[in-house]
């Protein structure tokens, strides 16, 4: 917890950026019959049958002190597809960072290791040589500012039946758009100090003297 903490407190600095990334999944649903529309004095009606379609996988992305998000939809949340995130982050959105501070918790599929599943030995290698990676706590995923975004995002964009990852697709991008031009950043305000305060439960005794 407090390695993450310490990474939450450097100043912004582009060479070195701080992302954070989480996953999440999201139903897909499809309509049975043609939702009513809005009229006057009559609110939008749906109807409550519906027919799945199957779960997407939705992969955050955050740099808070840029106040910039992107967010990957995929079939599944494999270490194969951890590894193809981790890649286009180094050569797509930051290739020209010396290093990449990664918050993240620690999922099986969020090891380096994932990278030598998903390319030749070569490749993994130059891709591990950027992330500098800071694990959240057991149990300390709100640690995570990734997770938050991913919250802010369930609320103003999934909350609705979607029906298929073309669709999903095209609605995160319209969500990425609008909080990226308008560079949400979220202002971290727990430190370190206030951990051992208002934790100070979970710190082992020691006994001096």
């Amino acid at each position: 917890m407090e390695d993450v903490l310490e990474v939450y407190t450097r100043p912004y600095d582009p060479r070195r950026p701080q992302v954070c990334v989480e996953e999440t999944s999201k139903p897909l649903v499809e309509e049975t019959r043609v939702p009513i529309p809005v009229t006057p004095g009559q609110p939008a009606r749906l109807d409550y049958e519906y027919a799945r379609k199957g779960t997407a996988n939705l992969f955050m992305v955050f740099e808070p002190l840029a106040g910039h998000r992107w967010v990957k939809v995929t079939e599944r949340r494999t270490a194969v597809d951890f590894a193809h995130v981790i890649q286009e982050l180094v050569d797509v959105h930051y290739p020209q960072a010396e290093k990449l501070g990664l918050g993240m918790d620690n999922l099986n599929t969020h090891k380096l290791a994932s990278l030598y599943e998903a390319f030749a030995p070569a490749e993994a290698r130059r891709l591990t040589e950027r992330p500098e990676i800071h694990y959240t706590p057991k149990h300390g995923s709100w640690l995570n500012m990734a997770e938050t975004e991913l919250s802010v995002l369930a609320t103003q964009c999934l909350d609705r039946r979607i029906p298929d990852p073309v669709t999903l697709t095209q609605e995160v991008a319209a969500w990425d758009r609008q909080r990226n031009t308008a560079q949400c950043r979220v202002e971290w305000r727990f430190t370190t100090h206030e951990a051992r305060i208002k934790l100070k439960r979970l710190y082992p005794s020691i006994q001096l003297g």
